[in-house]
């Protein structure tokens, strides 16, 4: 790889952040796919494949939203301004993907490893359309733990919803990250 591919690389690592207000355009199908597979490259022990995706397309939001306040209520949620609150969220981006963790029993590959894979599933499905021009939040909350939420997804009481991806492109720029002192956060084997 060149020296050049290379810091394209990390300059697109490094530039990744989270941008809470999103426009039109979201990426097409050809873009949304490319993301995807590149989010199914991320290292997975035995290949059990524990990330599912799935699409909120844009005129799905509203009803997105009413199950969103719906499940945050299954959390025990009551205060009325949050329960309206929260059906607005989809309309913070033009596309949503809700990232799944499915678990399964291995014997050689515990759920840790599994939802680790499903975090790095994520981050490469985040660089994939960060390269492509662009922009995403990750958020979860509490409304990820609701049961009924999971149901209607249908999963498992002990599958993971591990976020929801809003996805289109920033409103406006915002200022890089802080440099980061590597040497704080890697030492040595002794």
């Amino acid at each position: 790889m060149s020296d050049i591919a290379v810091e394209t690389v990390h300059q697109n690592i490094h530039q990744r952040q989270s941008i809470g207000h999103l426009v039109e355009p979201a990426p097409n199908a050809a873009q949304l796919e490319m993301a995807f597979a590149a989010a199914l490259t991320a290292p997975d022990h035995h290949r059990l494949k524990p990330t599912r995706f799935v699409v909120v397309a844009e005129s799905e939001r509203e009803a997105f939203g009413e199950l969103l306040s719906q499940a945050l209520a299954d959390t025990g949620q009551t205060e009325e301004a949050q329960l309206e609150r929260v059906k607005h969220h989809p309309f913070r981006a033009p596309l949503l993907v809700l990232a799944l963790t499915k678990l399964q029993d291995h014997p050689k590959v515990p759920h840790f490893e599994q939802i680790l894979s499903s975090g790095a599933a994520i981050q490469n499905f985040l660089l994939s359309l960060q390269a492509q021009g662009f922009s995403t939040m990750w958020r979860s909350g509490a409304v990820v733990e609701s049961k009924l939420f999971k149901q209607s997804l249908g999963l498992n009481e002990s599958d993971l919803i591990a976020g929801i991806i809003y996805i289109g492109t920033a409103f406006k720029a915002i200022p890089p990250r802080s440099a980061i002192n590597v040497s704080e956060f890697v030492s040595d084997w002794k």
